[in-house]
């Protein structure tokens, strides 16, 4: 049976459009890691800082942020008047927290390994087109948060830097959904047929009529969900946990020095 299928063309198709969407996934990453490095490269610059983006010490931190994102990825919660297929987690936690220690390459490192952890356990069921979503709204909530935090560091930029990235992330994400997520999911698993999606969407929520629809009740509620709730968290940890991740990613010596010039932090 198997050799029968090798043969039939919509195993090559499907073959083929999954070959796509890894690449198109592999071009986001690398161009969000690029955006990541430039942004760090000038706000390094303009404050006069020499130190090296990544250091081996920095690596082996991110590689356990990174497992931990990808565990948190994979604990999901249904929440009631949305869809299955969105659900809950905060998987994007460890990244802003990493981002805010060792800047917006950390962070958005830690957000393409989470996705690297997660299909290690667990195989996409989307044809890698939800692992692509993820990513890009993972970024949109991590890269402008720690970039704005590491222009000057304090709680204050640290809350204005939430909320940049928790309207950046709102915004990309019913972008996403609207224009590319929900259209190949629809390709992809319903044969095109749109109404097929809204009916399951009815069933959970009889105000969803079209993909507008799924966006405004379904997409944008989970997305100010995330947001609030991974920034929240990440406020309230990063204090106690900085003097500790300043150990780990510089060295004790550095992160004494850190600690001095960092006490508005």
């Amino acid at each position: 049976m198997l050799f029968e299928k090798f043969w039939e063309p919509a195993f090559w198709l499907s073959l083929w459009e999954n070959a796509l969407f890894i690449c198109e996934l592999a071009l986001v990453i690398i161009v969000m890691l690029l955006l990541a490095y430039i942004a760090e490269k000038v706000i390094k610059k303009r404050l006069g800082d020499t130190e090296k983006i990544l250091t081996t010490r920095k690596i082996a931190v991110i590689g356990v942020f990174a497992a931990m994102a990808g565990i948190l990825m994979a604990v999901e919660v249904p929440i009631f008047g949305i869809p299955d297929f969105y659900k809950f987690e905060v998987g994007d936690l460890p990244g802003l927290i990493c981002g805010f220690a060792y800047g917006p390459v950390a962070g958005v490192m830690v957000e393409m390994c989470k996705i690297l952890v997660k299909l290690l356990f667990r195989s996409t069921g989307t044809a890698f087109v939800g692992e692509l979503a993820n990513f890009l709204i993972g970024c949109s909530l991590v890269l402008p948060a720690t970039c704005i935090y590491w222009i000057k560091k304090s709680k204050k930029s640290a809350i204005i830097g939430c909320i940049t990235g928790a309207v950046c992330m709102m915004g990309v994400g019913s972008l996403l959904n609207g224009f590319y997520l929900l259209p190949t999911f629809v390709k992809l698993f319903f044969d095109g047929d749109l109404q097929t999606l809204i009916n399951i969407c009815q069933a959970v929520n009889p105000k969803i009529t079209n993909i507008t629809g799924v966006v405004i009740f379904a997409s944008l509620p989970m997305n100010v969900l995330k947001s609030v709730a991974v920034s929240l968290i990440a406020i309230l940890l990063y204090k106690p946990l900085s003097p500790v991740l300043k150990t780990l990613g510089t060295g004790k010596k550095k992160a004494a020095s850190e600690k001095k010039n960092d006490a508005a932090e």
